[in-house]
């Protein structure tokens, strides 16, 4: 048995919960592989509402094993909060949820020097979060890092702090004028989550490897998106980790070769939170209504999102990167409250059409999109369940992204609760 991937092809919040739900109904394990709790997935069942920022949204689905991987970043307090929250709406959590010793941990020193820094770059600002998660991955890839594992170890823990706190006690003072941090103070209050975290703790690559050994099946969950990856995407408005299917790889411990199906997930237009260039973005009254109705506010930070036209020169881009072997589309039940929708097919830049996706930040700020347009179906798609059921106009606008991106269509939604959607299976 192989894995699948799931992912985004845009700047997040896509559906990519809603779309991991879905697979997961025949799912053995979910593993989160990259990102903290800047990102969220929400998944509706029935009348409830789920929404979760570090554990897999495989957690709502009885039986299935979830992991959060050593590329993933954890706030301790976070997730005990996130676990005690789904424990009391009655979803078995720590038997179910195991997390990697490897993975690195958020301390509150991260969190206040994100914030620092981008109250400090004022109008250059990146746009983040605010939850620590740039810090976390630069102490990471300076070795300075703590990790899940070394709770449980004090004197291990104590040396780590030190040596992190070595240099950032003194921007605290010396820069920020703060008080510094102290490490038997940190070191006691992460040792406070050794009896909640150590019983969750694994080798989870080992176990998922073990799984697909086995002929289980593996669902890998990506958080944000392809354009907010740290290599290809929009530097510097990116996040700081790799959300694509190399992060796949790296974040969760499973071996390239097991790798058989990439799901890259968008919405039937865009969206962005945060910072940087987004060529089809929308001011209008018309950006103003798709908005409101897909309500796009951030699952984490409840942030408005940006809105625009579905960009098509960036999805390809994305798709290819990936190598997607399927396409799954969400939220095409909000463009029905729109009379005509444009597509981006290309952009101009500097007056010039441009072939392709800019690799060059300028050339990017630059572009400004070429559409197609195309007629709305202004009618209720929420009942439909195959695609002959959809309006001719929905039909069409669903056969041209789909000829356009490449690849099979094998999810689209038509509405917030877990069985509107249209679903194709990937794989037998």
């Amino acid at each position: 048995m192989t894995a699948t991937v799931v992912l985004g092809l845009a700047w997040g919040d896509e559906g990519k919960g809603r779309v991991c739900d879905s697979l997961a109904s025949d799912a053995n394990y979910v593993s989160r592989y990259s990102g903290g709790n800047n990102a969220g997935h929400t998944v509706r069942v029935g009348e409830e509402e789920f929404k979760l920022h570090l554990i897999p949204s495989g957690i709502v689905r009885e039986g299935v094993v979830c992991t959060i991987g050593n590329g993933v970043v954890v706030n301790p307090e976070v997730l005990v909060e996130e676990v005690e929250a789904l424990e009391a709406r009655g979803i078995s959590v720590r038997d179910r949820l195991k997390i990697d010793g490897r993975a690195h941990l958020i301390m509150p020193y991260h969190i206040a020097l994100d914030s620092h820094r981008e109250i400090a770059l004022g109008d250059a600002k990146i746009g983040t979060t605010n939850r620590g998660i740039g810090p976390a991955y630069e102490d990471k890839i300076a070795r300075y890092g703590v990790r899940v594992q070394d709770i449980s170890d004090e004197g291990i823990l104590k040396t780590k702090l030190k040596a992190a706190l070595r240099e950032k006690n003194s921007i605290f003072e010396n820069v920020y004028g703060e008080k510094p941090y102290d490490v038997s103070e940190l070191a006691a209050w992460l040792r406070g989550f050794e009896d909640f975290i150590r019983p969750m703790m694994a080798d989870t690559g080992t176990m998922l490897r073990e799984g697909l050994e086995r002929r289980e099946k593996v669902l890998l969950e990506g958080g944000q998106a392809t354009l907010l990856d740290n290599d290809h995407g929009t530097y510097p408005f990116v996040t700081s980790s790799n959300p694509t299917v190399g992060g796949a790889v790296t974040g969760s411990g499973i071996p390239a070769g097991q790798l058989e199906y990439v799901v890259g997930v968008t919405k039937a237009y865009t969206t962005r939170v945060g910072d940087g260039p987004m060529p089809t973005e929308l001011f209008d009254e018309v950006g103003d209504r798709i908005r409101d109705v897909g309500r796009e506010y951030g699952t984490t930070t409840g942030r408005s999102r940006r809105v625009g036209w579905l960009d098509l020169p960036a999805i390809k881009w994305a798709a290819s990167l990936n190598g997607i072997t399927h396409c799954a589309l969400t939220m095409l039940d909000v463009l029905s409250a729109v009379d005509e929708i444009k597509i981006c097919t290309g952009y101009e830049v500097d007056g010039r059409p441009f072939d392709g996706y800019p690799m060059h930040q300028t050339d990017l700020h630059h572009a400004r999109p070429v559409y197609k347009t195309l007629p709305g179906w202004d009618e209720d798609i929420t009942g439909c369940r195959m695609r002959g059921d959809l309006p001719g106009a929905a039909q069409d606008f669903v056969g041209f992204v789909e000829a356009e991106v490449g690849a099979p269509l094998c999810m689209i939604s038509v509405g917030p609760e877990r069985e509107q959607a249209i679903v194709e299976r990937i794989g037998t």
